[in-house]
């Protein structure tokens, strides 16, 4: 019996264990059990029996396992992606109060509310291109003050991704 839980689990410590569990279930049952074929026959069936139960369980612990691990990761990444964001909100404010009123208040406007130039324009009662120029001037700014987090932007778009 040995021998042959061994061939299902490819696993001497597992087989020897499920031949033992077997022989204590077969003593403790000894008193109501009632075989109708063969005991060496019935014994096979117990062993067999056992063995793909603990392979069955054996799949359960692997795929809780990997759905832990998977969970963990997105934690981690999770707790990254916060950290990160922190860090480039926080440059993005001090960049931005380093603006000129209204070039920050157009930047705003545009970024953060999502108006067209046009609307902008009216709203402020300047022209468009006024609002064109004070873009451009707050972008070039802006990428001047944060190059240095242009591998953290990145980062935050790789894990948005992922997400």
């Amino acid at each position: 019996m040995y021998s042959y839980a061994c061939i299902i689990l490819k696993d001497e410590a597992e087989a020897e264990e499920i031949v033992q569990s077997v022989f204590v279930k077969l003593w403790e049952k000894q008193s109501s059990l009632q075989i109708e074929t063969s005991l060496k026959a019935y014994l096979y069936r117990m062993v067999y029996n056992d063995c793909m139960n603990y392979i069955k369980h054996q799949a359960v612990v692997l795929k809780f396992q990997k759905e832990k691990t998977y969970a963990m990761k997105n934690e981690r990444d999770s707790a990254e992606y916060k950290i990160a964001s922190a860090q480039l909100n926080e440059k993005l404010s001090t960049a931005l109060r380093e603006l000129p009123e209204q070039c920050r208040t157009i930047f705003q406007l545009s970024r953060f509310e999502d108006l067209k130039y046009r609307e902008i324009a009216v709203q402020l009662g300047i022209s468009e291109k006024t609002v064109e120029n004070q873009m451009g001037k707050a972008l070039k700014t802006l990428r001047m003050k944060l190059v240095d987090f242009l591998p953290l932007i990145f980062a935050l778009i790789t894990l948005m991704n992922k997400l």
